[in-house]
């Protein structure tokens, strides 16, 4: 009768294995994809991600809008979908002119309970559609970085959802590139200032950058080429002390 409880135990045990087995592979075949940067500049990791805003876990989620248009603004895919999980937060307030969406322009909210899993959501404005360039993403990564810093947000996502309000101007992975470069360039003053004791002590330790399937390998090919050159850049910065103590 031992004997036999004992097997049945083993049974149990083997079976309760292959189950708990079973269970992290589909959970592994579910997640998204995510290439992560090896190289880690200035101890934030980088990765791009196929995840839309609206699914992915962050202390700080944020994404760009164009300046709100009389004749109707455009949502489509990942914007949309964000909109619809928001219960058209970002549309009402682009609508009834509460976010403009110039260029640089930041709008921060908690998102309800239950809608999406990022703690904060950020806007930050691209200005006229027409108006859009390389430089303002760049202007858009450095208004992200400083924000990041001063919201004390460890773990930063961001999406252009360029493509999806119709706009094609500038290819996918370029505008990633851009704006990491910026954002690094920046978050390395804000580390600089904090070392000479001017800004209180933080690190962001994450930054992914949401892609869609179509530009993903893209994205990584641009964005990894840049994380190589900003990094060759940030060595060559000026190091000398922001206050000259002696003058």
């Amino acid at each position: 009768m031992a004997n036999r409880s004992i097997l049945m135990n083993r049974k149990l045990f083997i079976i309760s294995g292959a189950l708990a087995w079973l269970t992290l592979t589909l959970t592994a075949a579910d997640a998204p994809k995510e290439h992560i940067f090896t190289d880690q500049p200035l101890g934030v990791q980088v990765s791009i991600k196929m995840v839309g805003p609206y699914m992915q876990a962050a202390d700080l989620q944020i994404i760009c809008l164009f300046k709100h248009k009389d004749s109707g603004d455009v949502y489509e895919g990942a914007a949309a979908e964000t909109d619809k999980h928001l219960s058209g937060l970002l549309s009402a307030l682009r609508n009834r002119g509460e976010f403009v969406g110039e260029l640089g322009e930041t709008l921060l909210f908690a998102p309800p309970k239950g809608s999406i899993p990022a703690k904060r959501f950020m806007l930050i404005g691209l200005g006229d559609e027409a108006a859009l360039s390389v430089d303002s993403l760049k202007v858009v990564g450095r208004v992200a970085a400083r924000e990041a810093v001063r919201l004390q947000a460890a773990h930063v996502a961001w999406a252009p959802v360029i493509r999806d309000q119709g706009n094609s101007v500038i290819p996918v992975g370029e505008g990633d590139r851009v704006f990491v470069s910026e954002w690094l360039s920046a978050y390395d003053t804000e580390l600089k200032l904090q070392a000479q004791k001017l800004a209180p002590k933080f690190a962001v330790k994450r930054l992914v950058i949401e892609a869609g399937p179509a530009f993903f390998d893209d994205a990584v090919k641009q964005v990894g080429a840049g994380l190589l050159t900003v990094s060759g850049d940030l060595v060559k910065r000026d190091k000398t002390p922001y206050l000259n103590a002696g003058k």
